[in-house]
């Protein structure tokens, strides 16, 4: 792992409205958007960005956004046609805690999980309006416990208390690896920012900008703690894309999507 490699895992899709999506501009109607999961082989160990979503989770919760994920789409699947295991990852970066984030945490057991210290009390104490979105919290029983919840039943699971590293502003978190403060969508929003050998470094905006259109039209999404925080991030990634001459990778984005290259293929 001499070189940095960077995978996409595709985590399947879900449904939302265009006026969540492009808040207050649309259009309305039914929105198919990826989700999926980034993983970095870096000479530090193996790093997994976000887990997209869990498919029962939703169901049970969230039905209304219309999941579709097959095996191969989950954690578990998309680490398999890698020849790797749950086992084999070493850190779990969150860009923060919202269901469609975090779902595959909970198969990640040996990972050490790395998040801004303001998520991870904002995923203890949802404020009442981001509830859906701190929904699943199946990867934590004690963020479970702090908010006076019970895990489902999940036989199939072995639940465990991760580690978890809080971390604040700005961080070169390996070599190469920049976690940006991106706040708005959440409060302790990230997004990431990869350095390679062979190409311009690659910026994952996570949900600080769900898609190209998002930022070409400067929109941000309805699912957000603070607008006027989530357009500053939105600056504040097309200001880091200028200066460091990198790409950027959108989180929910069903145009750009199908050009990104996917696993097993990769970037470096």
């Amino acid at each position: 792992m001499s070189d940095t490699k960077v995978y996409l895992l595709d985590g399947g899709s879900l449904v939302i409205d265009g006026f969540h999506a492009f808040w207050n501009r649309g259009p309305a109607g039914e929105l198919r958007f990826p989700c999926y999961a980034v993983l970095i082989e870096h000479k530090d160990g193996r790093y997994i960005f976000d887990t997209g979503y869990d498919h029962a989770h939703v169901m049970r919760v969230l039905p209304f956004e219309k999941p579709l994920q097959t095996p191969d789409q989950t954690i578990p699947g998309a680490l398999a046609k890698l020849n790797l295991r749950p086992k084999d990852i070493n850190f779990v970066i969150n860009s923060h805690y919202h269901f469609d984030h975090c779902g595959g945490n909970k198969h990640l057991t040996h990972a050490c999980t790395v998040c801004h210290a303001k998520e991870l009390e904002a995923a203890r104490h949802p404020q009442p309006f981001e509830h859906l979105g701190y929904s699943d919290a199946t990867f934590s029983p004690e963020l479970v416990k702090a908010r006076g919840q019970k895990l489902p039943p999940d036989p199939a699971l072995d639940i465990y208390t991760p580690k978890f590293e809080t971390i604040s502003g700005d961080q070169e978190i390996a070599k190469g690896m920049w976690l940006y403060e991106t706040p708005g969508h959440t409060a302790g929003h990230y997004s990431l920012m990869v350095e390679l050998a062979n190409r311009r470094p690659l910026l994952f905006t996570a949900d600080a900008c769900y898609s190209k259109k998002n930022m070409d039209m400067m929109v941000i999404s309805s699912f957000h703690l603070d607008p006027v925080a989530s357009v500053q991030s939105l600056v504040r990634l097309k200001e880091l894309a200028t200066k460091h001459d990198a790409e950027l990778f959108y989180s929910h984005d069903p145009e750009s999507w199908p050009g990104y290259i996917k696993a097993p293929g990769y970037y470096s």
